[in-house]
């Protein structure tokens, strides 16, 4: 038993410095775990920001001008006065996502009480900003015409109000979602392109065949490369919650990262099983990642991360609960986000053993098949 213990022990070590001689997968990590968590974070807002906007003024009155004032940064870009001749070359060539047409004798009607209508053309070819924004600019234009007839800003009294409280996100700022996902996600990726790799590696340089005449067992090497790309993914990802998320981006943690790196250990557990039994299936790197594309796409998009589970249709919710990334995904949310206990998120940790138990076993008796012929 101890003896097998420490050839576990020194064949890990091994791969860790297999991967330190490796400059692109040392870069990747760093990468992957820094300026990929910031950019993904600052980069894709969910909100309306900084889209530009075209207005055609046709009107030239106190009330259009008052319009064409209220759209400024952060949420647009400071509005283009243009001719309404300039609206399909500025729209043809990507200047605008919005183009406000502004009519003559508008203050008239409005003043007069007849009804009146502007007309907003869209680039629907940036759907961000085109779902957002359609709504965002009818309400901007709603208030400046009430302001304008009622002489002040107000709303009309309605019976029902609603007293809004934000949980968990106070300011509903998408940063802290989207950091914390980006690094549940790299997490799943490093995971399984590290232990991948470092398999691919060891057939493209020839030193299988000394594993082969060594004095070791094939669950040896395999859990050898799962503890070590573990240990390197839960480094990474440590240093990445702290110097990124909390630092750099301000995010705060609710819960307990003691528990968060628990539940991450047995996620490793199954995407570096994933990774060995890809390793096996593929006979080169190219190989390996157009094969890591077809399972990782799939994961990422339908685990929860990016849309909530219950949006999906109900037989893709059912499938997914056999992916190791959807049971991650919600301990990452309620840990980190919502400050849950382990009796709020054990069924996802039974979830994450379960899988993993069942892919390192496939992995390891798919491994033990092929290891002969990797040589």
């Amino acid at each position: 038993m101890m003896q097998s213990l420490w050839n576990i022990y020194r064949l890990g070590v091994k791969e860790l410095w297999s991967l330190w001689r490796d400059p692109v997968m040392l870069v990747l990590i760093v990468f992957s775990f820094t300026f990929s968590v910031y950019s993904s974070s600052k980069a894709v807002p969910e909100t309306l920001t900084r889209a530009p906007i075209a207005i055609v003024d046709e009107d030239q009155s106190q009330l259009s001008n008052k319009i064409a004032a209220a759209f400024y940064p952060p949420h647009f870009t400071e509005a283009q006065m243009v001719s309404y001749q300039d609206i399909d070359r500025g729209m043809d060539e990507g200047l605008y996502t919005f183009a406000l047409i502004i009519p003559h004798g508008l203050q008239a009607d409005v003043v007069a009480g007849k009804q009146t209508s502007l007309q907003l053309n869209i680039d629907a070819t940036r759907m961000s900003q085109a779902f957002t924004g359609n709504g965002a600019i009818q309400q901007i234009i709603n208030a400046e015409v009430n302001e304008f007839s009622q002489r002040y800003r107000g709303n009309n009294a309605l019976p029902v109000g609603l007293a809004l409280r934000a949980r968990f996100n106070p300011t509903l700022d998408s940063t802290w979602l989207n950091s914390i996902m980006q690094v549940v996600n790299n997490v799943t990726m490093l995971s399984i392109i590290l232990t991948g790799a470092a398999l691919i590696r060891e057939r493209e340089h020839g030193t299988v065949e000394h594993l082969l005449v060594m004095p070791v067992t094939v669950f040896e090497i395999m859990t050898a490369k799962v503890w070590s790309m573990s240990l390197v993914v839960l480094i990474a990802a440590f240093v990445s919650l702290q110097a990124v998320v909390r630092w750099a981006l301000e995010v705060p943690i609710a819960g307990s990262l003691t528990l968060f790196f628990a539940g991450a250990v047995l996620m490793l557990f199954a995407t570096t099983s994933m990774g060995i039994f890809m390793a096996t299936v593929a006979k080169s790197m190219p190989q390996f990642g157009l094969l890591l594309m077809m399972v990782l796409l799939p994961m990422e998009m339908l685990s929860g991360g990016q849309t909530p589970r219950e949006s999906m249709p109900e037989m893709v919710q059912h499938l997914m609960l056999a992916a190791p990334t959807t049971h991650f995904i919600k301990l990452a949310q309620a840990i980190l986000f919502r400050g849950a206990g382990f009796e709020v998120v054990w069924p996802s940790f039974l979830g994450l053993f379960i899988i993993g138990s069942v892919f390192f076993y496939l992995a390891l008796k798919r491994f033990k098949n092929t290891i002969h012929t990797m040589a």
